[in-house]
């Protein structure tokens, strides 16, 4: 069906399109019945499932700012009566629905976080330190602030692999106590780029790890994956479908071992564990990891490290994963 979508008008009136509809909407077709929005944001994937014939979705998203903005379309048609919105973590969806035909998450932070200053995100955009995307608990400041060096160096090297973290971290912590604490994003971003200048034009800024990585440790995203793919597994109905886009590669790679996990049946062993109990997978893979084609990279450069995986739920009951095998680094693994 591939109905067209306009991009959705968040407050700065820019447009924003969501990363890899088009391919997400054709790998799920056809597309009925009950779905959940694990990232709700702006609506654009909620547009789409309800365009290409979902019935309800349920639009999940911890941000009130994106509550307040679906309340000038929500209840016009065509959404009218097919969109109820959770305030709320997709790392509880089973609480919020259950039986579903679809389930969709989004990960990372969005165009409208990023694009709206005060919010912290951007090492673009002056404004205070923020980043929480719920707007509630630890600061991206207050961690800068308060950690060790230690800790936020390893932050930075787990959760934004950026090989210079302890050369940030000590910087971090001797401006903070000789000159003053961190405040905003571009004081922040800019000790960054006098410690890391570009040594080509067009280069990514110096920041971009530091500010992914201490995003991800404020909102817990990690946690909140995993807990969210076992999330949707006990959700969704057999034949119900599961399509994931990250943007990061340690993500990508936790969805990945996640399906394979689940997607296996057990067998083959090691000499640490010889014999292993056969299972039921839970899903099957319908295919390989999918990113964006030229047209989406032009309309869209955000695109460029999306990756798109979509598998179906089978009958088999679901079960917890064996985290110490989906790639994150042990600290992660330990503290959930």
């Amino acid at each position: 069906m591939t109905t067209d979508i306009p991009p959705v008008a968040a407050p700065d009136k820019k447009p924003h399109i969501p990363v890899l509809l088009r391919p997400l909407l054709r790998e799920c077709a056809p597309i009925h019945g009950r779905w959940l929005d694990g990232t709700f944001g702006a609506g654009g994937y909620t547009k789409g499932l309800i365009a290409e014939g979902a019935e309800m979705v349920y639009g999940v998203d911890r941000d009130p700012l994106a509550h307040e903005m679906a309340q000038s379309w929500i209840n016009e048609p065509p959404y009218a009566g097919k969109i109820k919105l959770v305030l709320g973590t997709f790392s509880k969806l089973d609480d919020y629905a259950s039986d579903l035909d679809g389930v969709v998450l989004d990960l990372g932070v969005s165009s409208m976080q990023l694009d709206i200053a005060e919010r912290g995100f951007s090492f673009m955009r002056d404004g205070p330190l923020d980043m929480r995307m719920s707007q509630d608990g630890m600061t991206a400041a207050e961690f800068v602030n308060t950690a060790d060096e230690g800790e936020i160096a390893a932050v930075l090297f787990h959760y934004g692999e950026e090989k210079q973290s302890r050369k940030i971290a000590r910087a971090i912590v001797k401006d903070r106590t000789e000159k003053a604490p961190f405040e905003t994003t571009l004081q922040l971003a800019g000790l960054i780029e006098r410690l890391l200048p570009r040594k080509k034009p067009g280069q990514s800024h110096p920041a971009t790890r530091t500010f992914q990585a201490i995003r991800i440790a404020v909102n817990d995203e990690f946690g909140e994956l995993i807990e969210g793919l076992e999330a949707a597994e006990r959700a969704l109905k057999p034949g119900g479908q599961l399509a994931v886009v990250s943007f990061h590669s340690l993500e990508d790679r936790v969805v990945k071992r996640f399906l394979q996990q689940r997607a296996s049946t057990g067998g083959g062993g090691s000499r640490y564990a010889p014999v292993q109990e056969a299972k039921t997978p839970g899903f099957e893979q319908l295919s390989k990891a999918i990113g964006p084609d030229e047209d989406e990279l032009v309309d869209n450069p955000r695109a460029r490290s999306a990756r798109l995986r979509v598998a179906r739920r089978t009958d088999a009951p679901a079960l917890d994963v064996d985290r110490s095998d989906l790639g994150l680094p042990k600290s992660v693994v330990s503290s959930r």
